[in-house]
């Protein structure tokens, strides 16, 4: 998946923009002339304003792409403001943008322009919905301003030490200013929490006690060992950058980033008494209505709950038989499928040790992994990333409550490769078997592969190289898993083929699960059991996504929505264009787009394949 941030940042931008080659495709494959009208220089105004107001001007996001030198250099000293007087702001700006769109003649647009109208209009009336709520904050969907995924406490310590560089002195200082901010975040966060909570949106108790838990391993470390003041202290050294930087790190921890975390907490534990168990939105206000938007938002469909949870056990059934074949064929013929792939992890040839050497060497071979699949990429794409992915471990302080892996966005600017984190809380979580196909969803030719690839877009505007919507980018990179299963990354690993399908099943239990939570009416218990006996998966693992999909309403189903489409786009294309169907064309023409609603990707790939 990608990482919130990413997921945050490309929601604010709104995933409107195509790029210039897909538009011309639809232009040209309608028959239009590639240029319908005139260049409308309000309409390009109105984008300038759009990413002035909701991206160029945070100074998080600034640094996130690598833009913060220069005239942006002040950015380095700052955090975002999480206020609610900035929200209250932006929905203002939002708001008069939206309304300056509606207004747009859009005849006057020429084709490329019409498409970046078309979805930012979706992401508009979408994005407009979730400031209805009284809780959660406005456009994204969740209902809770902190939980065991969101909030300061749980993204500011690793924006700092991944993300803010250090090369000079004023580098330090800006980390420095950066830190002290940290606390004033956490207050504001927690004025809005407590708004929240007044407006009913209580986190459920078993999220309350995830995210007190997940603070509890930040103030119970010593500053001295804390990740915040290590960074500092480690990079300046590397550096050579005389001071006493640890020192000053531990001061602001002790003296103001602690004692503000430790107000939060204490904001959860007055609520924790009466807090539900219950951890679908339908028990909040609106609470049916919340998880439509949720999924109209991350799903970029029409798509009703009930059809979501049918499709979810259709796709589970039909993948759960294939998936039965080939144990069979390794001579696993007794209990049913969860069962099988249960005693399969727990095979002890497949599992590495549980210690810091052999997760070291689980990176290693995934690394491995990665090098094979990217010598294989020639044959299938057009463009080929320039910047390279790192993998990492997910951080220690914050992986108890992490999804497993999940991908960051390289640096515009190049100074910052791509990463994918993996979660090695326990590698009895991660059997070898799982491994590659985790690698091909969130590297190559996955994530990395679509969000790279949209960067490095040649000349392209800034808007469209950081614009995203779920569906696309997550329905991506589960085609990127099939797509390696096609092309033999699994020829004599059967056991890998069926760590892929296990893959493709447990995004389709996503579907059964996420709806059954917030539409059904399901227990968390309910969720946890049905994924374990689907899938066989560690009931530790299973836990924490079951309540992820409880703070992040319809984001799980977005995975196999997305995956459906795109492998429909493909056969369709295959259908009409026969022999002309060229695997490369289709792969450029889609991730040329650089991430639009479901409706846009498959206006734009019919047209790139006339009946």
């Amino acid at each position: 998946m990608m990482d919130r941030r990413r997921l945050l940042m490309t929601a604010a931008l709104g995933g409107a923009f195509a790029t210039s080659g897909a538009a011309r495709a639809l232009a040209q494959a309608a028959g239009a002339p590639a240029a319908a009208g005139p260049v409308s220089a309000q309409f390009l105004a109105l984008l300038d304003k759009i990413a002035q107001d909701m991206f160029l001007s945070d100074p998080e996001s600034l640094t996130m792409l690598g833009m913060d030198r220069g005239a942006k250099a002040d950015a380095r000293f700052k955090l975002g403001d999480r206020s609610q007087a900035k929200i209250e702001a932006d929905k203002i700006k939002f708001t008069e943008n939206m309304r300056a769109l509606k207004a747009t003649d859009r005849a006057r647009l020429t084709a490329e322009e019409q498409t970046y109208c078309d979805s930012l209009e979706f992401f508009g009336d979408t994005a407009m919905e979730g400031y209805r709520f009284p809780y959660g904050g406005g456009m994204f969907p969740s209902p809770y301003t902190v939980s065991q995924l969101g909030g300061s406490y749980q993204q500011i310590p690793d924006f700092l030490d991944s993300q803010h560089r250090i090369e000079a002195a004023d580098d330090a200082d800006a980390y420095l200013s950066r830190l002290s901010a940290f606390a004033t975040a956490l207050d504001d966060e927690r004025a809005r929490m407590q708004a929240d909570f007044a407006a009913g949106a209580v986190p459920p108790d078993f999220v309350i006690d995830r995210t007190l838990s997940q603070m509890a391993a930040i103030t119970g470390t010593a500053p001295a060992d804390s990740v915040m003041s290590q960074s500092l202290a480690r990079r300046t050294a590397e550096k050579a950058i005389p001071g006493d930087w640890a020192a000053r790190a531990q001061a602001i921890l002790t003296a103001d980033v602690y004692p503000a975390i430790q107000r939060q907490a204490e904001a959860l534990k007055a609520v924790r008494p009466g807090a539900t168990h219950d951890g679908g939105v339908w028990r909040l206000p609106q609470g049916e209505d919340y998880y439509r938007f949720g999924l109209k938002y991350f799903t970029t469909s029409s798509m009703t709950p009930d059809e979501v949870h049918q499709m979810g056990l259709e796709q589970v059934a039909e993948i759960s038989a294939r998936a039965d074949a080939l144990l069979k064929a390794q001579g696993m013929t007794q209990g049913s499928v969860g069962e099988r792939i249960a005693a399969l992890g727990k095979d002890p040839r497949f599992v590495y040790p549980n210690t810091d050497e052999a997760k070291d060497e689980l990176i290693q071979e995934l690394n491995v992994q990665m090098v094979a699949m990217q010598a294989r990429m020639p044959d299938y794409f057009g463009r080929l990333p320039k910047s390279p992915c790192d993998i990492k471990r997910v951080p220690k302080a914050i992986e108890a409550g992490a999804p497993g892996g999940y991908y960051q966005s390289p640096a515009l600017d190049g100074s910052r490769p791509g990463a994918y984190y993996i979660n090695l809380r326990d590698t009895a979580e991660w059997p070898k078997w799982t491994l590659p196909t985790l690698t091909y969803h969130e590297a190559v030719p996955g994530h990395h592969f679509q969000i790279a690839l949209q960067q490095e877009q040649p000349d392209t505007p800034l808007l469209m190289k950081v614009m995203g919507f779920s569906a696309y980018s997550e329905g991506w990179g589960l085609y990127a898993e099939q797509l390696a299963d096609e092309i033999g990354a699994y020829e004599n690993d059967p056991f890998g083929q069926i760590g892929y399908l296990q893959s493709l099943m447990f995004r389709a239990a996503r579907l059964v699960v996420d709806s059954g939570l917030h539409h059904k009416r399901w227990s968390r218990e309910q969720g946890i059991r049905y994924m374990v006996d689907t899938l066989g998966d560690q009931e530790s693992s299973v836990a924490t996504e079951v309540e992820r999909y409880c703070v992040w309403p319809g984001q799980a189903s977005s995975y196999k929505v997305g995956h459906t489409t795109w492998v429909k786009l493909r056969e369709d294309a295959k259908r009409r264009l026969g022999d002309r169907f060229d695997i490369k064309g289709f792969h450029d023409t889609g991730l040329n787009l650089g991430g639009v609603p479901l409706t846009v990707l498959e206006r734009t790939m019919n047209a790139w394949t006339p009946a």
